[in-house]
């Protein structure tokens, strides 16, 4: 008995030296740190009640959902909102529970502190689904004339906003569409990596490289090379699976619920031999959040 007497005492006096007093409106509660950095997470159960606490330099907030005839005022995104506003951190869809709080608390001190360690953060998934227009020379096609067809396509981007926020992996459907100077028309997937080397609450600047893809072409181009020779026209349809590494450069500027996004694309490809043109490849659209 005495030695059980015991190791209740000593689990006691540690649950005591966890938990620090703190003064929130003139009252002291006793709570545990669940985060520790540049907004650290408290938190206790009080009354039988789950409470909350955001503390931001000297200023600690309680983070509250009060009941008004039926309805929560969900109050706390607002605070969260402003102790984040720094870094453009969404709050929508964060839950007032521990796990939710500390995935959300975590997410923006590794955003706001490149030195801060969130220990065994899971890789968090996010999409965005971006559609685009734009004009395309595509010179790694015959194009006697250097004619700019217009083009549309979908974007589909997965990113991780905590570990892996520098980087992107996107799907991509891209059609382009003949005119009456040049009839080619052209439907392409492909996979692509985007590194962002500039990342800002303003803009995200990325390099974006077509790994693979698959591409179709319907073209009907009588005089190929521009010599005046119709022997060598090109008439038909056909696909192929192709591994081009092409080299572009994008930007992504938030506004709203998403980003303006502006590319140029297929700059230069590693697996692939252009007609000898420079290759004028500009997109210009809008990407939503998921």
């Amino acid at each position: 008995m005495k030695r059980l007497l015991s190791i209740l005492a000593f689990a006691f006096t540690l649950g005591l030296f966890a938990q620090t007093t703190y003064t929130v409106n003139g009252k002291s509660y006793s709570l545990q740190t669940e985060v520790d950095g540049p907004i650290t997470l408290l938190w206790n159960t009080i009354d039988g009640e789950y409470r909350y606490f955001l503390k931001k330099g000297n200023t600690i907030s309680e983070l509250k959902n009060t009941e008004v005839d039926g309805d929560y005022q969900e109050e706390y995104r607002g605070t969260l909102a402003q102790s984040t506003a720094d870094q453009n951190m969404d709050t929508s869809k964060v839950k007032l529970t521990l796990p939710g709080l500390r995935k959300f608390f975590n997410e923006y001190n590794t955003k706001a502190d490149p030195n801060f360690d969130a220990g065994d953060t899971p890789v968090t998934l996010k999409t965005r689904l971006g559609v685009f227009a734009g004009m395309s020379n595509y010179v790694y096609f015959a194009n006697p004339d250097n004619t700019l067809l217009p083009q549309f396509g979908v974007d589909f981007e997965i990113i991780d906003d905590v570990k892996l926020r520098r980087h992107g992996i996107v799907f991509q459907f891209r059609q382009l569409v003949a005119t009456s100077d040049f009839d080619l028309n052209s439907s392409q997937f492909s996979l692509n990596y985007r590194f962002k080397f500039v990342q800002s609450n303003t803009v995200d600047i990325f390099i974006n490289t077509k790994i693979a893809g698959y591409s179709h072409l319907s073209q009907n181009i009588p005089d190929p090379d521009g010599d005046g020779d119709t022997n060598d026209a090109i008439r038909g349809s056909g696909g192929e699976f192709q591994a081009p590494f092409a080299l572009g450069l994008g930007a992504d500027i938030p506004i709203g619920n998403g980003f303006i996004t502006l590319g140029l694309y297929d700059v230069v490809a590693m697996n692939l031999e252009d007609n000898g043109d420079f290759s004028i490849d500009f997109v210009v659209g809008y990407k939503f959040k998921l």
